[in-house]
């Protein structure tokens, strides 16, 4: 099988690329935002012919039961950013490109594997020391726009909108999308590096690069080893 992984920086490329050393597996930085996100799942789709896409790397976190350095699955993803007015019929839900599905749904195979993955992972957090010595997988919705998030005022317009977000980031929605096109199954798996709405001038971001980041993205190798 082969296995395409998209991160959008260096660090993230870093701390992958050290994880996979097989030729079946190929982690590449496409850059920061949609647009870069796109073209290099494009890219990707075209030199590589994947038989999935996912997307890793790090997000901003919603919800009560979100920490730093758990992991988000998505279930689906869609645009935090984009609004095409309401059509005729009242069937556009903003977020969503008209034409296209107003959310992209991950493969259920993706997901059916990382459920299982998900159940292994809270078995063994139960059986460590304290509880933490392995990721906490929670799955749902990532939501997606150009935008960094680091005040809880822009936060706070987001869920607005999708109150039931897991995770924002600026890069999953679009290679979702560009993978929808092209028909290659498609899951994004995002390790939370802050929670805005609990957070000042993106202190917790910046301390989970400083601190943890390291430790971070292991869930990703565990997944890829399951397919």
């Amino acid at each position: 099988m082969r296995i395409g992984i998209i991160v959008a920086m260096d660090k993230e490329l870093r701390q992958l690329q050290q994880l996979f050393s097989d030729g079946s597996v190929l982690v590449q930085k496409c850059g920061i935002g949609k647009v870069n996100a796109a073209l290099g799942a494009q890219r990707m789709i075209n030199e590589f012919h994947p038989d999935c896409i996912i997307s890793s790397g790090c997000a901003g976190g919603n919800g009560d039961d979100i920490e730093v350095q758990d992991v988000v699955v998505s279930t689906e993803t869609c645009y935090h950013d984009v609004y095409c007015g309401m059509a005729i019929d009242g069937s556009t839900h903003y977020g969503q490109v008209q034409g296209l599905p107003a959310r992209f749904a991950a493969d259920p195979y993706l997901l059916s594997k990382c459920e299982a993955l998900k159940m292994e992972s809270d078995r063994r957090r139960e059986g460590a020391s304290g509880g933490t010595a392995f990721p906490s997988l929670k799955t749902g919705l990532i939501v997606t726009g150009d935008w960094f998030v680091d005040t809880r005022e822009k936060m706070r317009e987001i869920i607005g909108h999708f109150p039931e977000a897991r995770a924002v980031d600026m890069e999953s929605a679009a290679i979702a999308h560009t993978c929808y096109i092209n028909k290659v199954p498609f899951i994004s798996f995002r390790v939370i590096s802050d929670v805005p709405l609990r957070d000042t001038n993106a202190s917790q971001y910046h301390d989970f690069w400083n601190t943890v980041a390291d430790r971070s993205f292991q869930v990703t190798r565990h997944f890829v080893e399951s397919l």
